[in-house]
Order: C-alpha cells, then sequence, then structure tokens
C-alpha cells in the first residue's frame, strides 16, 4: 500500500506571529518556519503503519515556495520515502490545494491520504474533506486512531459528544488529530540519509490549477489585549457581576 501525506510549511508553532504595519497580513521575513503540527502527527501515523508492515510506501508532498523542500526534508528525515514539491510563490487556498492533491493522486495512486485537519496559519480545516469530494473517496476527519485491516479503515474521530469510530472502504482520505500519537524527532543519521531520497519538483500548471486567490484579505489585527481582572466581596456581587455585567448567567 502506498500512503500520500501533504505536509504545510508553516511558522513554527513556539513564535508568536507578529501583523505587518499595513494589516495585509503576518510578517513572515526572518520568522522561523517549520512543518505544520498535525502534518507532524500525520507522516508519524504514516510511518506508524509502515513500521506495522501495513503500507509499503510513504510519499510526502508540499506545495509551496522552494524553501518548502526543507519541510518534505523534514518529512523524510522523519522516514517517509520520498517526496515531492509543488512549487509556487503564491498563497493557495484550500480548495486550490485540494485540486493540485487529487492531480497527485490521480498520477501516484495512493490507498490513503493522510493530512493534518487544519493547518495552524489559517486554520481553515477544509483541504481534507475538499479532496475526499473532489475524488469521491470516503473519508475520517478528526482522527484519534487509525487501524487498517485489509481494504478497510478503522478511524475513531474525536467529535463533540465524545468518541465516534466508523469504517472506511479504501482508499480514503483521513485527517488527524491531536491525540494520534506523538511525533518522533528525527535523528541525525536519518537526517543525513533524508539528503540523498528523491525529491521531484512540479508547478500548479502540471495539474492544470490556477492558483490565483478568490478571497481577499480585507484586514488583519491582532486580538485584543486581555483586560485586569477585579476582586469581588462575596459570592454575592460575584454572581451580580456574572449576570449583570458579564452576561453569562
Amino acid at each position: 500500500m502506498k500512503v500520500l501525506v501533504p505536509v504545510k510549511r508553516v511558522i513554527d508553532a513556539n513564535v508568536k506571529p507578529r501583523v505587518k504595519a499595513d494589516g495585509s497580513g503576518v510578517e513572515l521575513a526572518n520568522v522561523k518556519m517549520s512543518m505544520n503540527p498535525f502534518d507532524e502527527i500525520s507522516v508519524e501515523e504514516a510511518i506508524r503503519l509502515k513500521e506495522a508492515g501495513k503500507v509499503e510506501e510513504i510519499v510526502a508532498v508540499s506545495i509551496g515556495p522552494q524553501q518548502a523542500q526543507e519541510t518534505i526534508r523534514t518529512a523524510l528525515a522523519m522516514g517517509a520515502d520520498r517526496g515531492i514539491l509543488v512549487k509556487t510563490d503564491d498563497a493557495v487556498e484550500p480548495l486550490a490545494v485540494a485540486k493540485i492533491l487529487k492531480g497527485i493522486v490521480d498520477e501516484e495512486k495512493p490507498e490513503l491520504v493522510i493530512l493534518g485537519k487544519q493547518a495552524i496559519d489559517d486554520d481553515s480545516n477544509q483541504t481534507g474533506q475538499m479532496l475526499a469530494a473532489l475524488l469521491g473517496w470516503a473519508q475520517g476527519t478528526f482522527a484519534s486512531k487509525v487501524e487498517l485491516d485489509g481494504g478497510k479503515a478503522k478511524v475513531t474521530r474525536e467529535v463533540d459528544g465524545g468518541l465516534q469510530t466508523v469504517e472506511l472502504t479504501l482508499p480514503a482520505v483521513v485527517t488527524t488529530d491531536l491525540r494520534l500519537n506523538q511525533p518522533r524527532y528525527a535523528s541525525l543519521p536519518n537526517i543525513m540519509k533524508a539528503k540523498k531520497k528523491p525529491l521531484d519538483e512540479k508547478a500548479p500548471g502540471d495539474y492544470g490549477v490556477d492558483t490565483a486567490p478568490r478571497l481577499k484579505i480585507l484586514k488583519t489585527e491582532e486580538p485584543g489585549g486581555r483586560k485586569a481582572g477585579v476582586k469581588v466581596k462575596d459570592v454575592a456581587e460575584l454572581v451580580d457581576k456574572l449576570k449583570n455585567e458579564a452576561g453569562v448567567l
């Protein structure tokens, strides 16, 4: 079985984003970038499936600028077998990403696509669902557990009421949630080996996809600062403020 794992280059999760002075977006210049944390989980899950003998090949894919090859190399160092970089300097929206991934799926013929449920830069939570719709495949979103058995995938999903387990007929698309696993660190020997693993470069035009944005960002601003708290004399005053000022009771 072949597994396709899309990975996205985003601002490092430990870095506090800064809004540009003109409010046109988030400042990316001279900012540490890394793999989207949810995608790290999807790479780790694909590797675990391979170690369990369920998967033969893992293909890591990224859509973005030339620097995104570093993100792919990270996936290769973790244990992916080869990579594909779809090079573009445009800010690619989820629908365009899904269309490009569909083109790659049509070429590579994987039986499973595992990707993060969302990217921490736009929080769209759309790509996996759009890809499944374009392919006409089964989908299991927000996965906290994935089991493969023959031509089936059993996915435990995190939903508002608790957990839901669904059985999917392969091929399928699975999106990962935080509690699925704990991603491994790439060892130094594997980082060196990753430099020799194959990495192909493509362009959106190779898949007939127009990456021109459909949405226009009107304004970006930082969230307001937290207001100072107040002390209350007793429970009665607390209840009064919650009811009449905060409006939560």
